[in-house]
């Protein structure tokens, strides 16, 4: 098989435009039901399910979604945090949920990576759950704490060698793509580390920032603000290009490694059966929403990309996703159970 860490590890939706909304907007408004046999949809509070600790990327993208989209359902939109099992307690938990479109997740790589990792495994990513939107996607940054000596990719490798395992590496959690992605560093490298699985990237940047681990590879809107606040140290991102939202850090490949690119997805799903009107409307409500400027500006300034492809798109790429990863996994030699 060919070097990993010269592989896109991900097929990502091709951006095109989004389709209009369709129906009403406002309090009012009710999903296009045939015939109006429906009652008004959503006549209660929705809930979206987050499956990482407070403070990580996932979050900041599930609290954006949920406030821009309380206005235009007229109903309240809250934010659950699910954390542990490496996010499979949240995809259960929607999995399983009633199809009626009051219970959403927040769902990313994970979702289609951990029936490779988990030998026990309760849900599907392609047949238990229904993609509404792909909303952004973003690089992971390789940050260290201020003490550590290095200060770029080339020192960061040196340090790991001389200390030959000793270099510390954290994680959003196992199997998470920044424990995947982490892996395919240290093979790119050359280099040894010990793997520090946290349960999101938020707790994570914090013990990066007490100075309790060495170095972090984590989604960039998750580590963005300490490193302009100068309490952590950007050494690259993982994309084919430099953040617009940290333009002075340089990739990964420029850094002296072509071909290497670990980027994530991030979107919204459903539970599988979810009629069909109501994931029109959700999908239609979700790209008004992030389209606004004080939305898109505000997601764009943390790092994150936003995607703008169609709900089919969407679930081409969690179907491609689920079927390709259990080679990748195997190749990577990462293991949960």
């Amino acid at each position: 098989m060919r070097d990993l860490s010269r592989r896109r590890l991900f097929s990502l939706a091709a951006a095109l435009p989004a389709p209009m909304a369709l129906g009403a907007r406002g309090a009012g408004a009710r999903p296009a039901f045939a015939q109006g046999e429906a009652p008004a949809w959503p006549d209660r509070a929705l809930r979206v399910i987050v499956p990482v600790a407070p403070g990580g990327s996932l979050d900041i993208l599930g609290r954006t979604v949920a406030r821009a989209l309380t206005g235009p359902l007229g109903q309240p939109v809250v934010v659950e945090n699910h954390t542990g099992a490496g996010s499979n307690i949240a995809f259960d938990l929607v999995a399983r949920s009633k199809p009626d479109g009051l219970t959403l997740l927040i769902g990313s790589d994970p979702l289609t990576i951990n029936p490779a990792l988990y030998s026990r495994i309760s849900f599907d990513p392609v047949r238990d759950f229904a993609p509404i939107a792909e909303l952004v996607r973003a690089p992971q940054v390789l940050v260290v704490k201020n003490g550590l000596e290095a200060k770029d990719l080339r020192e960061y490798r040196r340090l790991g060698q001389e200390l030959g395992g000793g270099l510390t590496l954290a994680s959003q959690g196992n199997g998470s793509i920044g424990h995947l992605g982490g892996i395919l560093l240290g093979q790119a490298l050359g280099v040894l580390t010990t793997h520090v699985p946290y349960r999101g990237g938020g707790p994570a940047v914090v013990d990066l920032v007490a100075g309790h681990i060495d170095s972090l590879l984590v989604t960039l809107p998750a580590a963005i603000e300490y490193v302009r606040e100068g309490r952590i140290r950007a050494l690259a991102v993982t994309g084919t290009a430099r953040s617009a939202a940290l333009p002075e850090v340089p990739t990964v490949a420029e850094s002296g490694y072509p071909g290497f690119e670990v980027v994530t997805w991030q979107g919204l799903l459903a539970a599988a059966g979810t009629p069909e009107p109501i994931l029109t409307r959700l999908h239609a409500e979700t790209r008004t929403a992030m389209a606004k400027p004080e939305v898109a500006n505000n997601l764009r300034a943390q790092g994150f990309d936003l995607a703008t492809g169609s709900r089919e798109e969407f679930a081409q790429l969690v179907r491609a996703e689920a079927a390709r990863w259990p080679a990748i996994v195997r190749a990577s030699g990462a293991r949960v159970d």
